[in-house]
């Protein structure tokens, strides 16, 4: 007998009568609640391991928010059973670290594509086929970015390639690893090529996305730049998301009214 049920998913349980076509997928289960409260009678309809579940209205819309955990492996699985209960469009809202000098912290990074350092897509996508957000998604994050921007530190937005990877800590301590020269010269040739930022979800989001034929766009807050502090510009440190949970909703009402035309 399969694990797998038609219609209690087996991972996040829910069924497809509890999940809409739109789903925000940040990583924290604590954001959940944060975001849900930006929906009409959100309430929340499941809670296991990484995965907390509210659903709730946008504009007469089902719109759920389901939480991913941190990785690729989790941030698949949820993308599954989410499509397996109709969803057909997800946004990430997410954190990352700066690499571009451009990037300062608190700006809005919109990642239209995400190199692939997760293990996760390579179960989904040929070796050398780039994960790359859905065009329609990427307009509505941009558009919506662009509103609640000004040209500012911590205040611009930014739209752009960004890398995902496996190992928080090979980033931000590869001096510590046994491929340390490898990790190093790696993100090197990513600042060279114009690499926005660092995060660890949107590349396997994306693969899970392109295989299945759904819609998927990432909206990620930089939480602070390594390569300013290195170059000895100034640099802001935040964790606030609020910015990128507003842009990430309002793209979603851009979508829904596309969508109903």
């Amino acid at each position: 007998m399969s694990i797998l049920n038609k219609n209690l998913q087996f991972h996040i349980k829910t069924n497809p009568a509890q999940i809409g076509r739109y789903v925000i997928t940040p990583g924290d289960p604590g954001r959940v609640p944060l975001i849900a409260e930006r929906l009409e009678n959100a309430v929340q309809v499941a809670c296991n391991r990484e995965y907390n579940t509210y659903t709730g209205e946008l504009d007469g819309e089902k719109v759920s928010v389901v939480s991913t955990g941190i990785g690729g492996p989790s941030a698949a699985i949820a993308v599954e059973e989410l499509i397996r209960c109709g969803a057909d469009t997800f946004i990430r809202v997410g954190t990352s670290g700066g690499m571009d000098l451009a990037v300062t912290g608190g700006d809005l990074i919109v990642a239209q594509a995400a190199i692939r350092g997760d293990g996760t897509s390579q179960e989904y996508l040929p070796p050398h086929y780039p994960a790359v957000a859905d065009f329609a998604v990427t307009k509505a994050l941009a558009e919506a970015a662009e509103q609640l921007s000004q040209d500012e530190d911590g205040k611009r937005f930014h739209v752009g390639v960004v890398q995902s990877k496996d190992s928080f800590y090979g980033e931000v301590e590869p001096e510590t690893m046994p491929i340390a020269a490898f990790l190093e010269q790696r993100w090197e040739s990513f600042l060279r090529c114009g690499c926005l930022a660092s995060e660890m979800e949107a590349a396997t989001i994306y693969a899970v996305a392109m295989t299945r034929g759904v819609r998927a766009g990432a909206v990620l807050t930089a939480l602070w730049n390594v390569e300013r502090s290195k170059a000895g510009l100034p640099d802001r440190h935040t964790e606030n998301s609020d910015r990128a949970i507003t842009c990430a909703v309002n793209a979603i009402r851009r979508l829904i009214k596309i969508d109903n035309n």
